[in-house]
């Protein structure tokens, strides 16, 4: 694993091929708790129901999906609306998008779906981010708030071994173009104590 720094935050190479690289210290300690402790309180946290092998369940975490008006997103046989953005949300675009610039990776993104984990038990399951509204190969981008956890991955045609990358506070993640073609990633259920917020920034072109 690489470190180099290119502006803030400081990056960590974790794989060439696809692009993936882990930015350390966003905001700083601070102001991250002061926005984790605003999206926390101020965001109408949802918990939708989602049709798995032709059955519904309640998701088991909390989310919003945010955006423009016209980043209208759909999986797992759901249509989701985006709400209007949070200042805090917005905020942390321009971060995301302002340090992935200072790294020549020059992106807009126009949507977010937020996931609050209330603990190690909240989780979500194995998937790719590979949806037709978000275009042949997409990058994107997860800043994680709060509790530490491992974002683990697996190879989708099973040439490696799945791995784990462990998500501290105030981190961003680069998922870049190819990563979800070739991987699958999951947020497993530990035994783990604490909050954790995540925001994963794309792009939704409107069909």
């Amino acid at each position: 694993m690489n470190d180099e720094r290119i502006g803030p935050p400081c990056w960590q190479t974790l794989l060439d091929s696809p692009p993936m690289w882990l930015g350390l210290g966003l905001f700083g300690l601070e102001r991250a708790n002061e926005l984790q402790r605003q999206l926390d309180q101020q965001l109408h946290w949802q918990r939708p129901t989602l049709t798995l092998y032709g059955r519904q369940h309640l998701i088991p975490r909390r989310q919003i999906w945010m955006g423009d008006p016209d980043a209208a997103y759909r999986y797992s046989g759901e249509s989701f609306t985006p709400a209007p953005w949070h200042p805090a949300v917005e905020e942390i675009k321009v971060a995301v998008e302002r340090s992935l610039e200072a790294s020549g990776q020059r992106v807009s993104f126009n949507s977010v779906l937020l996931n609050r984990y209330a603990d190690g038990e909240d989780r979500m399951g194995w998937h790719s981010d590979d949806e037709a509204e978000l275009g042949e190969d997409p990058l994107i981008a997860a800043v994680s708030l709060g509790a530490e956890r491992p974002l683990r991955f697996r190879w989708q045609d099973r040439r490696g071994a799945a791995f784990n990358v462990w998500l501290p506070h105030d981190s961003l993640l680069v998922m870049g173009p190819g990563t979800q073609r070739q991987l699958q990633h999951a947020l497993l259920p530990r035994k783990l104590p604490g909050m954790r917020i995540s925001l994963t920034f794309r792009r939704v072109y409107p069909r």
